[in-house]
């Protein structure tokens, strides 16, 4: 179910002393409207959609609450300064209704390929992991009217691969659907997972993910002293794409940062690696869409979770085209 954007929802500090200097995000923030889109985009603007959907979380019996993570997610994006961006838009959200979680992921998808079709950077808010399916199925509907075989690259920050084998897509098959998607189109799968647990992975996972070519770091190996490292992976797996899908799982963070989440991380990522990374693929020109999954409002605490949520969406705004 798709639901149009509720702008009472924006609301923050106004600094009128301050002049445009003093703007923040609520005081530019527009309802998109598909009419003007080709006009307003122009490849400048950033679009905001969420996915009101947790069910995919349900069905691997995990902690719901996901649902609600893109009110909370605008809620702390309100406050933003404006800096470079000026031109910000709301797309809505869709939602998940009666666990019709494949309906779902098929409208994001459609919302998204309108929105990369208008020229915006699609940011999308989840909601649980399942968002990947739905928010690579809008990418690949945009580039399929343009390219016969794309080279499009997925950089997943999580601990967790979400690769797995079951008879219902949830959370934890988002990345083996898109592999399958992958084959049954005839396009390459490039897969690079970034803070992988090695204790939240079973061995059949590690497998599977090395059938299919995935590339991965070990969460223990992603400190800030061995960047060098993460950063050389990265650029090499951005080297080899024309096309970056860019998904982060809040559980990629250490549980102090990131409580709010379905699996908080015993170890995690620290977020002066996470954000240099956001930053590397953020000025590559191979950007064309992003997501935040997993913030699960309930479980939040000084809503830390969602502050960071929505830091990493306004630095990926700022940063890209730069």
């Amino acid at each position: 179910m798709y639901r149009k954007a509720d702008m009472s929802r924006w609301q923050g500090r106004i600094d009128e002393a301050e002049g445009l200097g003093g703007r923040r995000w609520h005081q530019i923030v527009q309802v998109f409207d598909p009419d003007t889109a080709g006009s307003s985009g122009n490849g400048k603007g950033v679009a905001l959609i969420g996915f009101a959907c947790d069910a995919g979380v349900a069905r691997n019996h995990g902690r719901t609450g996901a649902a609600e993570g893109p009110a909370a997610i605008r809620a702390m994006l309100g406050n933003m300064p404006v800096r470079r961006r000026t031109v910000i838009v709301d797309a809505g959200d869709v939602a998940c209704v009666d666990d019709a979680l494949e309906d779902a992921q098929q409208e994001l998808s459609a919302h998204l390929a309108e929105l990369l079709d208008a020229g915006y950077l699609p940011l999308a808010m989840g909601g649980g992991h399942e968002i990947a399916f739905g928010s690579f199925g809008g990418l690949a509907r945009h580039l399929e009217k343009k390219e016969g075989k794309p080279r499009i690259g997925v950089i997943n920050l999580d601990a967790h691969f979400d690769l797995r084998q079951a008879e219902r897509a949830s959370s934890g098959t988002p990345f083996r659907q898109i592999a399958e998607d992958c084959a049954a189109r005839g396009w390459p799968f490039s897969y690079c997972c970034l803070g992988i647990s090695e204790f939240a992975n079973t061995q059949a996972l590690f497998e599977r993910a090395r059938q299919l070519g995935v590339r991965w770091m070990l969460d223990e190996d992603m400190s800030a002293a061995r960047f060098d490292a993460v950063r050389a992976q990265v650029e090499a797996f951005l080297s080899e794409v024309d096309h970056v899908y860019f998904t982060i799982c809040l559980d990629v963070l250490p549980a102090g940062v990131a409580p709010g989440v379905s699996a908080p991380a015993a170890r995690g990522v620290p977020l002066d690696v996470v954000e240099p990374i956001a930053d590397l693929i953020a000025v590559s020109g191979k950007l064309r869409l992003a997501d935040i999954a997993e913030l699960n409002p309930g479980r939040d605490i000084d809503q830390r979770t969602a502050r960071v949520a929505a830091r990493l969406l306004a630095r990926l705004a700022e940063r890209t085209g730069t």
